[in-house]
């Protein structure tokens, strides 16, 4: 039951103010982590990306336009949804859903799924976005016994899971990522759970983890261009076959 709560669970807030706390020595910590792992222009020079989330489902992100394709593997079915607009469509057995009250929910399903999903894959490359603070904790061990920075994540009462907060553990020797603890409530003393950043690969120009020890994102692709139809035909895309 745990597994299944940590798929539907972590829905990270969406930043709708720019008030930003952040203390040196967080702030520090988060721009090394962003060079370690290539920087972020590298990042924001990658324009297309895709992966599967736990064996769950496929993702596929223009991050220019917003374009999101959202490929279910146990279900014939595929979302589509533009993450600046909302707007979108959903297919299912290869017919589309266009009743308004039914393809409105479905769009925010799809919405609410490429948060998390994205979360959990580019997580180090958001946290200075506009409507995140940050502050320094204390050195602490991971769970796999390395040494590690620990800095705190907050939200400013913004978004969709305001009250959320998360540790995040950076290696002292690498500047990565290394684990993150979720907490569901800021007041929370113990964490919801606890899991690794491991297992580093580069992509393009970048670095990414996919290892959530347990959980894995696999199947990680970096693309300067995809057609368009990626985007808009039920078909299965090439690179998912």
């Amino acid at each position: 039951m745990r597994k299944v709560q940590i798929l539907l669970l972590l829905i990270i807030p969406i930043f709708k103010s720019h008030a930003q706390n952040m203390d040196e020595q967080s702030q520090n910590l988060i721009k090394r982590a962003e060079m370690a792992m290539g920087g972020q222009e590298a990042f924001d020079n990658i324009q297309h990306i895709s992966w599967n989330f736990f064996g769950v489902r496929n993702l596929t992100w223009d991050k220019y336009s917003g374009d999101v394709r959202i490929d279910l593997n146990n279900e014939n079915t595929v979302y589509f949804v533009n993450t600046q607009t909302k707007e979108g469509r959903v297919f299912k057995n290869g017919e589309e859903y266009t009743q308004p009250d039914s393809l409105q929910k479905y769009l925010k399903t799809a919405y609410e799924i490429w948060i998390n999903d994205s979360y959990w894959l580019v997580m180090p490359f958001k946290m200075d976005d506009p409507g995140v603070s940050s502050k320094y904790l204390k050195e602490k061990a991971t769970q796999n016994g390395e040494a590690a920075d620990v800095i705190e994540l907050t939200f400013n009462e913004t978004g969709v899971t305001p009250d959320n907060k998360y540790h995040i553990y950076f290696d002292k020797n690498t500047g990565l990522v290394t684990q993150w603890d979720f907490f569901r409530n800021y007041s929370d003393e113990k964490p919801m759970f606890s899991l690794p950043w491991q297992n580093y690969v580069r992509y393009g120009s970048v670095l990414l983890s996919g290892d959530r020890g347990e959980r894995k994102l696999s199947n990680i692709k970096v693309f300067k261009k995809l057609p368009k139809t990626v985007y808009t035909e039920f078909k299965r895309p090439f690179y998912l076959k």
